[in-house]
């Protein structure tokens, strides 16, 4: 019979269901809540020895191990730590929501000065544990000289029996008898899996076992034994003795190997973030992120974050490559408290438009709740966040303004992340919003400013872009031809970034290479008026497209190989582009904006000069006809692509006019 048994003392009824069913949001998180608990016992020890109040035994090592044993259906997490006495595990654990970290502090906040690193959740995290076990059993003797070790057993209700325990050692042993919807967690790759999700990172070694293997393996070499005892005649003795001998060996190697493997512990207990800054190698942040994200990619760059105050922060930032898919992209920023996994990408503290990067962020000051889940106290955690995004823009500055050839080179992989940073945070804005840049249909990089003052004489005040060089090739040449040149815009944000940048810089305005046709692209002293032969050609185009709403317009242009171009107006444009991103909840909003779609043919090209002349010959009518929809084709190709039934006529008439040249031609 126990000597002492009671019901455990809570402030609120039928506590235990509901940190079984809503305290935690994934079941395999009572993992990182034993362990954490061990850790902190281990904390708890270390900090003792040094400040002379006890000490290990010689080589003696501060350690963490879990064992599964399927045969048994038990967890066990052993620690050497701290330990609790009889009354502590009355207070700690029979008192749901006390932390014994509270009064370890007290006691000791005058001998150490880093006890912010004692986070002591043997409380409600303890009981976490129920939510995979029908009955859970604490094991623990107590560092303190001539302390009793002691046995707590519960089966989940609020009913609890204490006894005493046979551990000899100091330290903790919590003991899970899993529920048959928990059986998962048995399996050693399972384990493996969620003590590497959580728990990869903590400063005391953690080790996993396999105790019904272990046993498994043990039997099957007694069976070994007991054959080889079997062995009457002498030369099959000698004979089988030496390929046991051999065997042995064998076995001894392989033997050797898996002890070996089990003696290597699961988790780093130096991650590179908690090193210096000036003490890491770049291959070491290389070899880092490949491990922790499994990407085999080399980042571009990296920002180590170290800091003291006025907070606790240190971390690694990487930017990984993101090119233009970045709208499919999901990054991955790990959050850990004291070397602790919280969670990913918890946005609260890693601003929204980080999300595209991968890191691991550490921050003992987190206002974490008991589930270490949620953050407390926004306004503290809104500082952290503005130091994050301050950094990672110091950083980007400081690539510019030291090494502008690496800056070019990461710019296609960075852009969106960049623009995106500086729609959703004004304050990033602020501080990067001279070294974005711009690569060139010169094949250069430069500032909006740069752009601005080299094209002052042609287009004061306005930035030509291009978002589709190849199918824009034809507004390209043009323009180089000019002297002119436009940017490349050809991401997914460009065109809400394009409308921030409006909105951010006075009388700026930007219009795509195929919505304005430059001044400098016409002719000096042909600006007469055309009125008359628009008219005639706006006829015949219609007619000749059946289309009686084209809008055509005769210019003559510089370079008279161009017969015409389609052009787009840019308000026009983006309100169609902004109605097929936001009416796809079902309403139509296609037809609330008008196609201001515009021929502009070139009076100086000699095809056009031809159309005038066929269109009046009755007898030459329909090959006027045909050089106008082969004139409008190409333009519109140009623009944009062809649909299949377009295309396809486009190239029967391209035969008929093959023809008729061969025709000529015989």
């Amino acid at each position: 019979m126990p000597r002492e048994n009671g019901n455990i003392s809570i402030h609120t009824e039928n506590i235990l269901p509901i940190i079984k069913k809503w305290l935690y949001s994934e079941k395999d998180i009572f993992i990182r809540e034993l362990v954490s608990n061990s850790n902190d016992a281990s904390i708890k020890m270390k900090k003792l020895v040094s400040i002379g109040e006890t000490s290990l035994h010689e080589n003696e090592k501060l350690f963490i191990k879990v064992i599964i044993n399927k045969n048994e259906r038990t967890i066990k997490v052993v620690d050497n730590g701290i330990g609790m006495t009889e009354e502590e595990v009355k207070k700690y654990i029979n008192q749901i929501a006390f932390s014994g970290a509270v009064d370890f502090l007290e006691k000791y906040k005058d001998k150490t000065d880093d006890s912010n690193q004692i986070i002591g959740h043997f409380g409600l995290g303890f009981y976490s544990a129920f939510m995979v076990s029908d009955k859970v059993s604490i094991d623990t003797l107590s560092w303190q000289s001539g302390a009793s070790a002691v046995r707590w057993t519960s089966s989940g209700g609020t009913e609890f029996e204490m006894d005493d325990s046979d551990r000899s050692e100091r330290g903790t042993t919590v003991t899970l008898y899993l529920a048959d919807d928990s059986q998962e967690f048995l399996e050693y790759h399972k384990m493996r899996e969620v003590l590497e999700k959580y728990c990869s990172f903590l400063p005391f070694e953690i080790f996993l076992e396999d105790a019904a293997a272990k046993k498994a393996d043990s039997a099957k070499k007694e069976d070994k034994g007991d054959i080889s005892k079997k062995k009457k005649i002498k030369d099959a003795v000698d004979a089988a003795a030496k390929e046991i001998q051999e065997g042995a060996e064998d076995d001894s190697d392989i033997e050797e190997d898996e002890s070996e493997e089990l003696k290597k512990p699961l988790n780093d207990t130096h991650p590179l973030w908690l090193k210096a800054p000036k003490d890491c190698t770049d291959e070491e942040y290389k070899e880092f992120y490949k491990k922790v994200f499994h990407d085999f990619n080399d980042p571009l760059f990296w920002i180590h974050l170290n800091m003291d105050y006025p907070f606790n922060l240190k971390g690694i930032l990487y930017f990984p490559k993101l090119k233009h898919e970045f709208e499919t992209i999901e990054g991955q920023i790990k959050l850990y408290y004291n070397q602790v996994f919280v969670a990913d990408n918890i946005k609260e503290v890693i601003p929204e438009f980080l999300m595209l990067l991968k890191g691991v962020i550490d921050c003992p000051d987190l206002p974490l709740n008991v589930s270490r889940s949620f953050l407390q106290n926004d306004g503290y955690v809104a500082k952290i966040s503005t130091h994050i995004t301050k950094k990672v823009a110091d950083k980007l500055t400081s690539i510019f303004e030291n090494n502008r050839e690496d800056y070019n080179k990461y710019w296609d992989d960075i852009n969106p992340f960049v623009k995106y940073g500086c729609i959703r945070e004004e304050k990033f804005f602020d501080r990067v919003k001279d070294i974005v840049i711009f690569k060139t249909t010169r094949g250069d990089y430069v500032t909006l400013k740069d752009y601005l003052e080299r094209n002052v004489t042609k287009n004061k005040d306005k930035v030509f872009y291009a978002t589709d060089e190849k199918q824009q090739a034809q507004y390209i040449h043009m323009f180089n031809e000019h002297d002119m040149e436009a940017v490349i815009l050809n991401t997914m944000i460009d065109n809400h970034f394009v409308q921030f940048l409006e909105m951010k810089e006075n009388n700026i305005k930007f219009s795509r290479i195929d919505s304005d046709l430059s001044e400098s692209m016409k002719e000096e002293g042909k600006g007469a008026d055309n009125t008359e032969l628009t008219k005639e050609l706006e006829g015949i185009f219609r007619g000749a497209v059946g289309n009686d709403k084209l809008k055509v317009q005769v210019e003559a242009l510089k370079s008279a190989a161009i017969p015409g171009m389609i052009f787009l107006s840019e308000y026009s444009r983006r309100m169609q582009e902004m109605s097929r991103m936001y009416g796809m909840g079902g309403a139509d909003m296609s037809g609330m904006f008008p196609d201001e779609q515009t021929l502009v043919l070139n009076s100086n090209n000699t095809l056009i000069k031809a159309i005038v002349k066929l269109a009046g010959n009755e007898a030459r009518k329909d090959d006027s006809l045909l050089i106008c929809q082969q004139v409008y084709d190409l333009a519109m190709m140009s623009h944009k692509q062809l649909d299949p039934e377009a295309m396809t006529k486009f190239i029967e008439r391209s035969n008929i006019l093959l023809g008729k040249l061969a025709d000529i031609a015989g």
